[in-house]
């Protein structure tokens, strides 16, 4: 299946920042003196950095219409709730990579499923 330059961008702009995303948060939940040492919370936005970017790769290979709207908006769920947790653990580095994910999200779904209207005889 052929993709767009965008949609490329995008989606590996969506699994930059989830990489980095977790990344920062593993980072923060091992390293001591990070002030959120060994928190569920620090934790918890690594596992769903993961999940993130299992999304990524599921969005990517979407090809049905009400399946890619799904998974846009549970993408988008994520990105959300991943950097407010990042913001409340003092995380902003992950927040940025949270926006970074969210412009990719925006080029990936803006040349989304094309319409192929049927030719009626």
């Amino acid at each position: 299946m052929l993709h767009s330059q965008p949609s490329r961008v995008g989606s590996i702009l969506l699994l930059l920042a989830a990489v980095i995303g977790f990344a920062v948060a593993l980072y923060a939940w091992l390293t001591p003196l990070t002030g959120v040492t060994g928190t569920i919370g620090a934790l918890g936005v690594a596992i769903a950095c993961v999940f993130l970017a299992i999304l990524s790769f599921i969005l990517r290979a979407a090809s049905r219409r009400g399946g890619r709207i799904f998974l846009i908006i549970v993408t988008l769920v994520f990105l959300f709730g991943i950097g407010f947790a990042a913001a409340l653990l003092h995380q902003y580095i992950i927040t940025a990579a949270m926006v970074v994910g969210l412009i990719g999200l925006i080029m990936l779904s803006s040349n989304s499923v094309r319409h192929n209207p049927r030719v009626r005889a």
